[in-house]
């Protein structure tokens, strides 16, 4: 049994933040409708065709659902949607700013009906407050919050290279829905959830932002280096390639010059005898390094890394990542189907050795149509008619 066998989860989603949270769902045991628009659906599926002809952010967001094709401003919408949430126990919704509440989609307007209903509504703002209708996507949410001016090379800013602020977002809505689960089941009460992408990246942000409290500089913008540790980021070896590595202490900056760079002098040289007096001279110190990677391949680097208890790591590629042996080790991917064919997944971090995830297919848009509209009473004469009409 999975903790969310017989929980159901209707969904009216699109692109990253709402749809990442509710495949989570779905991976515990949830039943998870997502209500599409019919002939087009979550315009994720439009993004690229990179996943064998599908789109890579729909397969990785939308496994183990149901489709269901339906025009939610159709006349016939809302008996099917009242159907639908009489037997539910999460609605989640990540629509344009105030288009659910225009639908009668808002907590306020179900909860005398579903009173053990739990609506988690998630938006690039939230719910109130002078910037509440404002479109949000991953990029502004990114520049908003003070992302971008953290992250990138002193010249310029620069995204994260995935969706960080969706992810957020997503991330806080699965756990909170699962608090509200925990909750209901001691109240018999459903509730409404508020997630906002700018605050789920404020509390992302919370160490730059004490780091620059009471007018004090910001990080500065360091690459692929750290802002305020040094050495820590990425150095060149010889071959061409690149390794990642970081140190945390003074214990191990003798290390690294003992058994790495097989300099220990410089240990107790006081140009570099502390963290902040490392980064003040991380040009200077960088040099060093540099002149010794120079003479070693990439592997050799880190195997003297790996001997001095360095942490360390390669600057894996996609396709490293693919191969990577630690996820083939430990048996990390498997297939699930798709419109396109079998299509390799990862299973989903940290589940127990209780139960095993759900890993059902990535659906074609409306595949499930039919069949859910006959589980909550429509006859074919019904179904066929509604198709009929354009509202599935």
């Amino acid at each position: 049994m999975r903790p969310l066998d017989g929980i159901t989860v209707i969904t009216l989603e699109h692109a990253i933040a709402a749809p990442f949270c509710t495949r989570q769902l779905a991976d515990l045991g949830a039943r998870v409708i997502k209500v599409e628009r019919p002939g087009v659906g979550d315009f994720a599926r439009a993004y690229d065709e990179r996943a064998r002809g599908l789109a890579s952010h729909f397969v990785w967001t939308n496994r183990s659902k149901e489709s269901l094709s339906l025009d939610v401003k159709h006349e016939e919408a809302g008996p099917i949607l009242d159907k639908l949430l009489a037997g539910a126990d999460v609605l989640v919704q990540n629509l344009a700013p105030g288009a659910a509440a225009r639908l009668g989609l808002s907590y306020e307007a179900l909860r005398e009906r579903y009173p053990r209903l739990i609506v988690c509504d998630i938006s690039g703002y939230g719910a109130d407050g002078p910037y509440r209708d404002k479109k949000a996507y991953d990029l502004l949410i990114q520049s908003e919050s003070g992302f971008l001016s953290i992250t990138g090379t002193p010249d310029e800013p620069a995204k994260a290279g995935c969706s960080i602020s969706d992810i957020a977002a997503g991330m806080y809505a699965y756990s909170n829905i699962l608090a509200a689960l925990i909750q209901r089941g001691r109240t018999g009460q459903g509730c409404n959830i508020d997630v906002s992408m700018l605050e789920s990246m404020v509390e992302w942000m919370s160490f730059p932002l004490y780091y620059a409290m009471d007018g004090a500089a910001p990080p500065q913008r360091a690459g692929a280096a750290h802002a305020t540790i040094y050495p820590y980021g990425p150095f060149p070896a010889g071959d061409g390639k690149v390794v990642m590595l970081g140190l945390q202490n003074e214990r191990e900056w003798g290390l690294f010059c003992t058994k790495v760079l097989l300099q220990p002098e410089l240990a107790t040289d006081p140009k570099f005898a502390s963290n902040s007096a490392r980064t003040a001279a991380r040009d200077q110190l960088r040099a060093i390094i540099s002149e010794v990677f120079s003479t070693l391949t990439a592997e050799q680097v880190i195997a003297r890394l790996d001997a001095a208890q360095i942490a360390n790591a390669h600057m894996n590629d996609m396709h490293d990542l693919w191969n990577h042996p630690q996820l083939a080790a430990r048996h990390r991917w498997v297939e699930v189907g798709s419109p396109a064919g079998a299509m390799p997944a990862l299973l989903p971090p940290g589940v127990p050795n209780t139960y095993e995830p759900r890993m059902d297919p990535v659906p074609a848009l409306g595949q499930h149509t039919d069949a859910i509209l006959a589980g909550i009473g429509y006859g074919s004469d019904d179904i066929a008619r509604l198709h009929t009409q354009r509202a599935v």
